[in-house]
């Protein structure tokens, strides 16, 4: 090839690699512009509840409940007031109960009031209605969870008036107190379980005040406990103050929902019958009688407006701490008693409202609070473990502990078995679940400890005719009291104090190893070591106690 022709196949094949590479360039030259997106949302936060009440005056039923047709939570409370007068045979006039109560002035009626740990007993004005009549508070049904309902129509959040259905009579629709004047504004013949599953209504017309709409039949709120005082709640552990339940101020007669009212949720019955005792039914001549229904409904930051003084009325010394329970969703762990550093005796302490994982501190020492076991008995920890103490060593160093305690506390302790069952595994045999409980190698909580009868059933509780004296607990102690509202909610609040490992009482089946909760992953999982590897300053054992406080 000359050279001339070698130089045009060069500048031939110059041409073609610039070719491809203007190709290759275009290929992947790109440019994108304004790819956007947008996620927006008007929302207006409406508020709206309505208290219904369902009357039969054949039956006797009476269901007062409230309703949150809105989408913000609520807070509610409602009172009662009763009215009674007698007219003799021959009479003219009416004779009221109580006096100066008068038929056609409600605001004069009397206030229902319950005694301090009674609700079904009325005391002062009130106590006069107590040969009269009789009020079901709650619902309970065997066999069942929960009542049904229709749902209001009337979504106007300024309209006062209620879902008064049967024999029931709205205020604002009729003021009459004849005991005859229809003045219902919603559905129902006012009859118990009137409404059921599947049921639903149409309001075309409309046949009652309210939107055009066709309701399905709802589910009230099962109730959690039964309605009660607010001292009755003041002796409910920290942990269940707050629920779905009725709490009645029985120096006012207001009730109170014990938790927010969500969206969509409707209350359980504050009041499910009202029933006209013998006496009643064999007046000589005729009564009348009759239930006032009040009913207010607040968002949760405005709970002031409940504890504005009544006029007639002092609010119970609790009700501030209760709403603002409700309003936060709990209370704190130790409302009712000391704090966790102020150092008191026991006589200062009440066991009985204490939620599990509740520290305090007594005659010197500080705890952890464990569990209600039922009959007086707490069971309740060391918060620290004993420092410094040789694996070999634990069961002398609890004694030693039990030894200094204050003779105020060592005449609590109660009995336990003298020698504990305890069984023997290791933690490699068990399946774990993590705190997400997914199963995973983190030695959270077994599974599968039912397997092993020994380990599962070494439960530590008072057993009769044993030792009043300090224990480790078992692994079947601390599988049952790990979890969420449990005294160890997660494994960091499992650990000592100060992220301190503790030694349990569980055998393990090798040499030199023994049961700890130790501290990995930054938290308190539990397994089966080697006990020699363990820093004897970074924990030890951890004494466990059961007390009995007499009232």
């Amino acid at each position: 090839m000359t050279p001339e022709k070698k130089n045009h196949r060069r500048l031939r094949n110059l041409a073609l690699l610039s070719l491809l590479l203007l190709l290759v360039g275009g290929t992947f030259a790109f440019q994108a512009f304004n790819q956007r997106a947008i996620n927006d949302r008007i929302r207006e936060n409406i508020p709206g509840g309505r208290v219904h009440d369902y009357y039969n005056r054949d039956t006797e039923n009476k269901d007062v409940f409230v309703e949150n047709y809105g989408n913000v939570p609520l807070m509610a409370r409602i009172r009662l007031s009763e009215f009674m007068e007698k007219r003799s045979t021959g009479d003219t006039d009416f004779t009221p109960i109580v006096n100066g109560t008068i038929r056609d002035q409600v605001d004069t009626w009397t206030v229902m009031r319950p005694s301090e740990n009674n609700l079904n007993t009325r005391v002062d004005d009130s106590a006069a209605f107590n040969t009269y009549s009789n009020l079901t508070f709650g619902w309970s049904r065997s066999g069942q969870d929960a009542p049904w309902f229709m749902p209001t129509f009337n979504r106007d959040n300024q309209d006062l008036m209620t879902a008064a259905a049967g024999h029931a009579r709205d205020w604002v629709t009729s003021t009459a107190t004849d005991g005859v004047t229809d003045g219902a504004t919603h559905p129902g013949d006012g009859t118990d379980a009137y409404w059921s599953s599947g049921d639903s209504f149409d309001n075309s017309g409309p046949v009652w005040p309210g939107e055009e709409v066709t309701h399905d039949a709802a589910q009230n709120l099962q109730q959690e406990r039964a309605p009660m005082t607010i001292s009755q709640w003041a002796a409910l552990p920290n942990n269940l103050k707050v629920g779905n339940f009725w709490v009645i101020d029985h120096q006012t007669g207001w009730a109170y929902w014990a938790n927010q009212l969500q969206a969509g949720e409707t209350t359980s019955y504050l009041l499910d019958a009202a029933e006209m005792t013998a006496a009643a039914n064999n007046i000589p001549g005729e009564y009348y009688y009759d239930i006032h229904v009040d009913g207010q409904l607040i968002s949760p930051d405005r709970i002031n407006d409940f504890l504005a003084a009544d006029p007639n009325y002092t609010h119970h010394d609790d009700l501030s701490d209760f709403l603002t329970a409700v309003q936060n969703g709990s209370i704190d762990n130790n409302w009712g008693n000391p704090g966790p550093d102020d150092n008191v005796q026991p006589d200062q302490i009440n066991f009985s409202i204490m939620a599990p994982g509740t520290i305090f501190t007594m005659a010197n020492e500080q705890y952890r609070y464990l569990e209600n076991q039922g009959g007086g008995n707490h069971l309740i920890i060391r918060n620290d473990a004993i420092r410094g103490v040789h694996f070999t060593q634990k069961e002398s160093a609890i004694t030693n502990w039990y030894d200094s305690l204050s003779s105020e506390v060592r005449a609590m302790v109660r009995p336990v078995a003298d020698n504990f069952v305890t069984g023997a595994i290791n933690s490699s045999v068990l399946t774990w679940v993590n705190e997400a409980n997914e199963e995973v190698n983190n030695s959270w909580l077994p599974t599968d400890i039912n397997n092993f009868p020994d380990v599962a059933n070494d439960v530590t509780q008072v057993v009769p005719g044993g030792t009043a004296r300090a224990f480790s607990l078992s692994l079947a102690d601390v599988v049952r009291l790990s979890g969420p509202g449990r005294a160890f909610p997660n494994s960091t609040e499992r650990m000592s104090a100060n992220n301190g490992h503790w030694f349990l009482r569980t055998g393990a089946d090798a040499p030199n190893t023994a049961w700890f909760v130790r501290r990995e992953f930054g938290g308190g999982f539990m397994g089966s070591h080697n006990w020699q590897m363990f820093d004897l300053v970074q924990g030890g054992p951890r004494p466990a106690i059961i007390v009995h406080q007499s009232n």
